[in-house]
């Protein structure tokens, strides 16, 4: 069958999750064939139909991918949801001429935004903030629940155990076991509860807000550093300006040039664009560091 005779009919309003599931799981698998035309179509022409059927054709991945996180106390089709903004990102990001195919390339991206909304929505103050304490957190999460351990406090054997296993810090798995085990608190409490009410954040926390002298130096502080940088940027020829500025200056879906990306562009070796890198970056710290 060709892409051009494929069918990929909408379904009508549906009314539970177990609908939209039995729904993604009738549209039809595509052949390599199949997927290297349609993102080829979509890349060359910008053809939403062509994308239409790469999403739909993949969204029973989603579904399974989000059945795996359902331990977190969120809605399936809230997972699901966020599952299919990631296969969009992925689909619009595919490359046809990479040799791999959509369904081992949209894993990553279903998985991360499944991941951000997980760390958003399973607590108000979020559990994790870097990189490192999210792979911490999912690792040691379903670690706990795969050894039946989620009913206990970690004695120190166990984090010393797990902390080998994820090649952290036993420190760091305590901490983030802390984090685990501790509920949000309501910043005002009850006014029904007088004790609850005085014992409320909010009746001891102090402003730490900066004074308007404060706010107006460091203002200041932040326009002399952009001024630096900018300068510092003006000083370098225009082809280490740029390989600076595409390293990290990312754009606007956050990610930046890769070595070899920059090599292919301007038909040097990797190894060549991170010795103008590198040179242009001490000039940069140099200039600087006498400002």
């Amino acid at each position: 069958m060709t892409t051009s005779a494929l069918s990929f009919p909408m379904p009508s309003a549906l009314g539970s999750i177990d609908q939209y599931i039995s729904a993604a799981n009738q549209f039809p698998l595509l052949s390599e064939a199949q997927e290297l035309d349609l993102a080829r179509r979509l890349k060359r022409d910008n053809d939403l139909e062509a994308a239409r059927a790469l999403v739909l054709s993949h969204l029973r991945l989603v579904v399974s991918i989000a059945r795996n996180y359902l331990g977190y106390g969120l809605a399936h089709a809230d997972l699901i949801q966020e599952g299919n903004v990631g296969l969009m990102k992925a689909v619009k990001r595919f490359d046809p001429d990479r040799g791999v195919r959509l369904v081992s390339f949209a894993m990553h991206w279903i998985k991360a935004e499944i991941h951000e909304y997980i760390l958003k929505n399973w607590r108000l103050v979020k559990i994790a903030t870097t990189k490192a304490q999210r792979k911490l957190f999912f690792n040691l999460r379903s670690m706990r629940s795969q050894n039946g351990e989620a009913a206990h406090n970690l004695t120190g054997d166990e984090a010393a155990e797990i902390a080998k296993k994820l090649g952290v810090k036993t420190e760091e798995v305590f901490e983030m076991e802390a984090r685990f085990a501790g509920g949000d608190v309501a910043l005002d409490g009850s006014s029904d509860e007088d004790d609850e009410y005085r014992s409320a954040p909010s009746a001891w926390l102090a402003d730490s807000a900066p004074e308007p002298s404060e706010e107006l130096a460091t203002a200041q502080i932040e326009r002399l550093n952009e001024d630096g940088l900018r300068n510092a940027l003006a000083s370098l020829d225009e082809r280490s300006r740029a390989i600076v500025a595409r390293r990290w200056l990312v754009d606007e879906d956050g990610s930046a040039a890769t070595l070899h990306e920059l090599a292919a562009e301007y038909g040097v070796s990797a190894e060549r664009i991170r010795q103008i890198e590198a040179k242009a970056m001490q000039k940069m710290r140099g200039l600087l560091t006498a400002a």
